[in-house]
């Protein structure tokens, strides 16, 4: 059993937390707003994560987690402090520091003994150096020694206490190879792929995989746009790439593009890292770009189907940035509700689990108790997130309820030929306006085509 504090108890330092908890450690986490604390303490979580409310409530039920807003309970009898608070986007991009600075600052203050301070939060590149610095600044004045850790976490919105549990890979990096292999300690129940390295190249690999992933998104998006100039069907140009070992499948769905509080944040990030080194960085401006464009593009097409959308009911399925999580920063929904109430659009959303955030940032949007509330005297429907839930609507009962029968398809995740049967006027991203090629082949062409 190790002692171990996480500092922060968002969908990073609560994930951490429980899961470490979970293998028998003793664990606290703090964060510096005490409703989020009071919550936990009830059992409550203040963030949706499936799977993860109910490991909290058993290890704390179990005296394993703990909870506080008190630096001083926290630190003082550490081995560990991971450090989990947020990085969000300054005004340029820049990652705003303010959040880690303080949590470095109060670490110093109430450290008593020998112990690792590991980050887990994205940061720029050198942090970990700069983190060590303060320590040695503020701290040594005690005569406590430390050793500084980056772990860069790769767990997604989602699937999180899965990924936790079960990663690819742990990323580790240190100028102090002792501490590195104790963090190491900590993962080797998950998995023996455990990478040791400096600490600017493991601040660097999170960023530049997180940035690779939102450019295969922005790329096959471009070939989406392509797609639909040239009657091409994306989801069929995505399956044959990702037959190709060297490419994937991974990350290949056309659609609205990304959001979240990680891809837009670091790719910006990076890209402001990159320009005030002197540095060009073309193809991260292309992604964002092409992730913005995106959006748009659904009021285009809605303009081109409606004419003036002002006056006009348009509905919204789904508010989150993905499925599985209530988390709606940087959603597609957020941005096209904005754009839509921009050209006077009567607007209506449901979201299964996080229409409470979204209520707090949307204004003039009637929240509906389900999809077939959103539909009915509906103009247009855009299908915004992917959640199961929305897989195998009742189509006949969703068109009869509609005023106009347009249906955006914003995740291309129904067929085009049966939206087309039920009457819909529909359109995916990427795929032909008329119908996708192999809606037109006949059996006989087919097996000819197959061969």
């Amino acid at each position: 059993m190790r002692r171990i504090t996480v500092l922060g108890v968002g969908y990073v330092g609560l994930v951490t937390g429980a899961c470490f908890a979970d293998l028998g450690n003793q664990v606290i986490c703090l964060d510096v707003i005490p409703e989020k604390i009071e919550k936990l303490k009830r059992g409550e979580l203040p963030i949706y994560e499936p799977g993860l409310e109910e490991m909290v409530q058993r290890n704390a039920a179990a005296g394993r987690l703990t909870f506080t807003t008190e630096y001083a309970e926290a630190i003082s009898n550490a081995e560990f402090i991971f450090v989990a608070v947020g990085t969000p986007s300054g005004v340029d991009g820049e990652a705003d520091l303010k959040y880690i600075r303080s949590a470095v600052e109060n670490i110093a203050a109430h450290l008593k003994s020998y112990a690792i301070i590991v980050n887990r939060s994205t940061v720029p590149v050198g942090t970990g150096d700069s983190t060590a610095q303060t320590l040695i600044e503020r701290g040594k004045k005690q005569g406590v020694d430390f050793q500084v850790v980056s772990n860069p976490e790769f767990t997604r919105e989602g699937s999180a206490v899965y990924d936790f549990l079960n990663p690819d890979r742990v990323v580790l990096g240190s100028v102090d190879l002792h501490a590195a292999e104790a963090v190491a300690d900590l993962y080797r129940v998950f998995t023996k792929n455990l990478m040791l390295t400096d600490l600017r190249t493991a601040e660097m690999i999170k960023y530049a995989s997180n940035a690779f992933l939102a450019m295969k998104i922005s790329f096959i998006n471009e070939i989406a746009s392509i797609c639909e100039k040239l009657g091409a069907d994306v989801k069929l140009v995505a399956q044959g790439m990702g037959m190709d070992a060297r490419i994937g499948a991974a990350f290949l769905n056309a659609g609205l593009g990304y959001g979240g509080s990680c891809f837009p944040k670091d790719v910006k990030a990076l890209t402001y890292m990159a320009e005030v080194n002197g540095l060009h960085p073309q193809l991260l401006r292309a992604v964002m770009d092409i992730n913005r464009d995106q959006r748009r593009r659904v009021i285009l097409h809605l303009r081109e189907l409606l004419g003036n959308l002002r006056g006009k009911t348009i509905g919204l399925l789904g508010l989150a940035f993905k499925p599985n999580t209530d988390d709606i920063r940087e959603a597609a929904a957020i941005d096209l509700a904005h754009m839509l109430a921009n050209e006077g659009a009567n607007l209506r959303a449901y979201d299964p689990v996080a229409m409470e955030n979204a209520h707090q940032i949307l204004d003039g949007v009637k929240f509906c108790n389900d999809a077939y509330q959103v539909a009915a005297g509906a103009d247009a429907v855009v299908l915004v997130t992917e959640w199961n839930e929305f897989k195998q609507l009742d189509m006949p009962r969703l068109y009869a309820s509609m005023a106009r029968k347009i249906f955006l398809d914003g995740r291309n995740i129904y067929d085009p030929a049966e939206m087309r049967a039920h009457g819909f006027e529909y359109r995916g991203v990427g795929r032909p306006l008329n119908g996708a090629p192999h809606e037109t082949l006949q059996p006989n062409d087919a097996a000819v085509a197959i061969t």
